[in-house]
Formats: C-alpha cells, sequence, structure tokens
C-alpha cells in the first residue's frame, strides 16, 4: 500500500475544489490551479476532506496512485497557504535587482543579467543579495528558481554563485603548493 496514496487531504476553510471529467479543479485566496487525475483511482470529495482510492492493485497503479495523491495536496496546499523558496547570491559585486517584472542579476559577467518574471510568480526582495520567490504553483515555482540558479551556481572552491537559502555546498580544499 502506497503510505501518500492513502493519506486523506484537509480542505482549508476558503478553497474550493470540485472534479470535472480527469481534471481536479481547486479554486482559493492565491488562484486557481488543477491537477490531473489518472483513470486509476477514485477521488472522493466530502464536505472538509478528500480521499484518493486505487480501483487496482498493481504496481504501477500503487505509485500513480500517490502521485495523484501528492498533485491535489499540492495544489490544495498552493491555492491556501502558497509555496516560497528562499534565494541567496554570494560574491564579492554579487547583487539582485527587481525592476518592474524584470529581475536584473550582476553576477560577475560582463553584463547583467535580465530574467523576465511570469506573472504567477512574486519575487520579494531583502537587501541585495536576498530575495525569495512564492507562488500558488510548486511545479513552476521549482522550474523559475532553479532557472534563477542556474545562471551562477554555486561553485565549490569558494562558494560563489545564486543558491537556496537552505542549500548546503560542499567546499573543495584547493591547490597545495
Amino acid at each position: 500500500m502506497s503510505r501518500v496514496g492513502q493519506a486523506i487531504i484537509n480542505i482549508p476553510n476558503g478553497v474550493e475544489v470540485k472534479k470535472v471529467d480527469n481534471k481536479f479543479l481547486v479554486k482559493g485566496s492565491k488562484g486557481e490551479l488543477s491537477a490531473p487525475i489518472d483513470n486509476i483511482v477514485n477521488v472522493t470529495i466530502n464536505e472538509k476532506e478528500i480521499k484518493v482510492e486505487l480501483k487496482d492493485k498493481d504496481n504501477k497503479n500503487r505509485a500513480l496512485w500517490g502521485t495523484t495523491r501528492a498533485l491535489i495536496n499540492n495544489a490544495v496546499q498552493g491555492v491556501s497557504v502558497g509555496f516560497e523558496k528562499e534565494m541567496e547570491i554570494v560574491g564579492v559585486g554579487y547583487r539582485a535587482a527587481l525592476q518592474g517584472k524584470k529581475l536584473s542579476l550582476n553576477l560577475g559577467l560582463s553584463h547583467p543579467v535580465e530574467i523576465e518574471v511570469p506573472e504567477y510568480i512574486t519575487i520579494k526582495m531583502d537587501g541585495n543579495t536576498k530575495f525569495i520567490i512564492s507562488s500558488a504553483d510548486k511545479q513552476k515555482l521549482g522550474e523559475f528558481a532553479a532557472m534563477v540558479r542556474s545562471k551562477r551556481p554555486p561553485e565549490p572552491f569558494k562558494g560563489k554563485g545564486i543558491r537556496y537559502s537552505n542549500e548546503f555546498i560542499l567546499r573543495k580544499e584547493g591547490k597545495k603548493k
């Protein structure tokens, strides 16, 4: 049995959920999201909880059961609370600035790197080297944060670059004379 799939999802106050064909629609204070529902699971919606049940107990079906439940849970949590990732820039002269809907990064290159911020992402600057990226959609948030990090990933010798705040960088010793 899937430990993830059998867990019940609680519906917070102010969140509307409904199932339409093979989609699960969620509406809340942070926006609207949808999650795909595979044909191998039954999704039952009660007053304040959602239960995802498996139709056929096959190994492949059990994996999709847990995945479907996790996607529905992420949608419910996203529209009620939202998700965020804290990032920081480490390096002398490295800094970030938010100019309208563009994130401008000075990363020691000959030119500033400018990234267009999508409408479903919000960025809050905390000084000029720390910022918080937030969104209702967990997958799109992760993709955007990874794209920002890829502009200058942390290097192993001095640790300079863009990293998540809770990320541990394994440092190398360097050359010895």
